[in-house]
């Protein structure tokens, strides 16, 4: 018996929808990072891109919970000495609520060039309105 092993489905992915409304951004990280990588389908396998679409909306309706909404700091650096930049998570929701889901799901991918690949499949808006109705996406709800 030979080993089986997938093949990049290329044009063939699927795109998912996904409404972060009221939803812990934790646990929405997962199931999209899951989605993207393919962990959901029969013939997933580490080093083959199999994963999906996702597109997310409503992002700046996210919950996070406790205190993270003041506590939370995402840091960036500019690359001069002190230059260090620390932001609030209520300060990303306000300028940018796409980061916040973008930065959770960053973080759940492995860290390799496959991850960056699979990381360029999601597309997360702060509305309800999303320019993805031709590929006729299909809803997963959470």
């Amino acid at each position: 018996m030979k080993t089986f092993v997938p093949k990049d489905p290329g044009a063939d992915r699927n795109w998912f929808v996904i409404d972060a409304d009221g939803l812990p951004l934790g646990r929405l990280g997962v199931k999209i990072a899951n989605v993207l990588r393919g962990k959901n389908k029969p013939i997933f396998s580490h080093h083959v891109d199999t994963g999906d679409f996702v597109v997310v909306v409503n992002a700046e309706k996210v919950k996070l919970t406790g205190n993270k909404e003041e506590q939370k700091t995402y840091e960036s650096y500019t690359g001069y000495r002190g230059g260090l930049r620390e932001v609030k998570a209520s300060a990303v929701r306000e300028r940018h609520p796409d980061r916040i889901i973008k930065a959770a799901v960053k973080g759940m991918l492995p860290k390799n060039n496959l991850s960056r690949q699979i990381f360029r499949r999601l597309k997360v808006y702060a509305g309800d309105v999303h320019p993805h109705e031709a590929q006729n996406p299909s809803t997963i709800t959470l």
